[in-house]
This record gives structure tokens, C-alpha cells and sequence, in this order.
């Protein structure tokens, strides 16, 4: 570990709370929002919102058809996926849809005037809940095993220079040993799910019928990474997570110990290929003799292949977790 200077230090979830949501956070800033600094599946092609809008379709459906249809974009950025999913649904659909965008930053100008910006979920959601790349940004401690075989929690400074600091105890360490045990080996590093656990509790506890679905970064028990995976982004950039508030700072999601959390039957988790996939969203291209009989036809759907083929691919997009929590209703994905 580094020896720390300036600021004292303290554990990562404090410090990337601060640097992220504080006065002056990163997630605070006016302009451009994370859409300058790191490519969604929202900011990467227009199908993304299509596949979500068809989802919404069907939970309407599932619902009977609802008065009043809800749908809630969790950390909405600028209010793009909330915008796109109105803009794809059916009118008859879109005129029952009431859309929520949840959000910690200002509303942006010129956002949708049928969007209803909040710093919070409603309560009493009829509808889907939809939080797409929101709990790698609930901020977690960092546990780090010592040279005794010990986990403690490591401290940061403003800076990003760490050391160890007490060992882990209580409910994080209960948390450890049930969803990510560290072996007795110097340098094994975890990130300490327990508050995303908490929050998407929370979060999916507003829904009353309908569907929540967690889109992240993601793995599972099966598969921990030894090392962690705590990162920063800054311009497009993967770079050193440093809690300043000059750059986005993220870990993956143990989206199964989130699903264990919430408790609600039915649900699962699946990779974003498959969901997508389920929801129409296809990277394959379109037939030759198109290119013949409507070369404009021809060339839009190619278009639309590769910005499919992006969303879906392994070792990037298509590799994103979906955790499908439905409450009232049945499977309405597939795949």
C-alpha cells in the first residue's frame, strides 16, 4: 500500500459518496453529465431504449392494461433513456405512460415536459422500474487481506493513496463470508456489496406490480474477481479511482446478492445478450438481396445491426448483468 499524505484518510464508501453525490460531486456538475465521460448502452444506440420500451409493452400487457402506466429511469443521467422509451412506445401506450426520471443533478433544459424529474423513486410504482448502471455508483467499502490473513477495510485519501485500516466486523463481515470470502491471502481485495444490497431493497420495494431490472456491471459467486474491481473514468477513459470528485468512481455489482436482499419471487439474473435478444434486439445482418431491391432499407438496417452487435457483445455490453425482479406478475422476458 502507499503511504497516505494530506487529508486524512477513510474507508471508500465515505470518500466516493463525498467525491460523487457531494456539493461538489462528480454526479452534481451541470453540462454534459456521464454521457462525457463513459458509453451507456442508452448512449450507445437508440435500440437500447426500444428493447425497454417493448419490456414496458409488456408489463402493460401483464398488468391488464393499467389507467395509469409507471415507468421509473433510476439514475437518469440527463433523462435520455426515459426520453427515448416515450419516444418508442405506441401512442396508446405512451398517453397512460407516466414517466419518473430519478436523478441527483438538476433537471436539464429542454428534457420532455411529460417527464417528471425527482431525487427519488415514487412510491406505489404500477409499472417498470428500470435501473440501468445505477448500483455500481452506490459506493461501497473496500476490504483488503493483510499479511496475517486478516480482511480490514482500506482507507483512502483525497488523493487515491490507500492503506489498511481495522479489520472488517459486524454485518460487512457477515456480508463477506456469505457472498465473498477472501482467502487468507495477502493482497485478496473485495468490494463490501452490503449498502447496493440495501438500496435496491429499498428501490424495488416501491414497485407494487409490475417488474424492477437492474442493468450493471456485474458477477456472481461463482466468479468473484480476486483483486476487486474498483476503477475510475474520467473523458471516455478508465483511469485511477481518485476520490476528488474529478472522475467516476465504480465497482461491479454482486447482482446475486442483490436479488437475495429484495426476497420477491421469481426473480433471476441473465446476461444483457440474452435479454436483448428476447426483447428483439439482433445483431445479425440484414439479407444481401436487400441491398438490390432498397439500398436505403439496406443500409439502415446494417446501421442498426453493428449499433446491435455493440450492445450485445461478449467481453463488452452483452456482457451486463440483468437482474429481473417481478412482483405480481409473471416472467414477461423469456430467453
Amino acid at each position: 500500500m502507499t503511504a497516505a499524505t494530506g487529508e486524512g484518510p477513510r474507508g471508500w464508501r465515505a470518500a466516493a459518496r463525498e467525491a460523487l453525490y457531494g456539493p461538489e460531486g462528480f454526479y452534481r456538475r451541470p453540462g454534459e453529465g456521464p454521457a462525457g465521460h463513459f458509453r451507456t448502452s442508452v448512449h450507445a444506440s437508440p435500440l437500447f431504449a426500444g428493447a425497454v420500451a417493448r419490456l414496458l409493452c409488456r408489463v402493460d400487457e401483464a398488468l391488464g392494461r393499467p389507467a395509469v402506466l409507471d415507468f421509473v429511469d433510476m439514475a437518469a443521467g440527463r433523462g435520455e433513456l426515459a426520453a427515448g422509451v416515450l419516444a418508442a412506445l405506441p401512442a396508446g401506450v405512451a398517453e397512460r405512460t407516466r414517466a419518473y426520471a430519478v436523478e441527483l443533478a438538476g433537471r436539464p433544459a429542454g428534457l420532455d415536459h411529460r417527464i417528471e424529474w425527482r431525487t427519488g423513486p415514487p412510491e406505489g410504482v404500477t409499472g417498470l422500474l428500470f435501473a440501468n448502471e445505477w448500483l455500481d455508483n452506490v459506493p461501497v467499502d473496500v476490504a483488503e487481506v493483510d499479511a496475517a490473513g486478516v480482511p480490514r477495510l482500506v482507507l483512502v485519501r483525497a488523493d487515491g493513496t490507500e492503506r489498511l485500516g481495522e479489520p472488517v466486523t459486524g454485518a460487512e463481515a457477515a456480508w463477506l463470508a456469505r457472498w465473498w470470502p477472501l482467502a487468507a491471502e495477502e493482497g485478496l481485495r473485495a468490494e463490501i456489496g452490503l449498502p447496493r444490497d440495501r438500496a435496491w431493497a429499498a428501490v424495488a420495494g416501491t414497485v407494487a406490480r409490475g417488474l424492477a431490472v437492474a442493468v450493471d456491471y456485474a458477477h456472481t459467486a461463482a466468479a468473484r474477481p480476486p483483486f476487486g474491481t474498483l476503477t475510475g473514468f474520467r473523458e471516455g477513459r478508465e483511469t485511477a479511482p481518485v476520490p476528488d470528485g474529478s472522475c467516476d468512481i465504480t465497482a461491479h455489482v454482486a447482482l446475486d446478492a442483490c436479488a437475495a436482499a429484495c426476497a420477491l419471487p421469481g426473480a433471476r439474473l441473465l446476461a444483457q445478450r440474452d435479454a436483448l435478444d428476447a426483447l428483439g434486439v439482433s445483431g445479425a445482418r440484414p439479407p444481401l438481396a436487400l441491398a438490390s431491391t432498397d439500398p436505403a432499407g439496406y443500409v439502415r438496417a446494417l446501421a442498426g445491426a453493428g449499433e446491435a452487435a455493440e450492445l450485445t457483445a461478449p467481453g463488452g455490453l452483452g456482457d451486463f448483468g440483468w437482474l429481473v425482479q417481478p412482483v405480481g406478475i409473471g416472467d414477461v422476458i423469456g430467453g
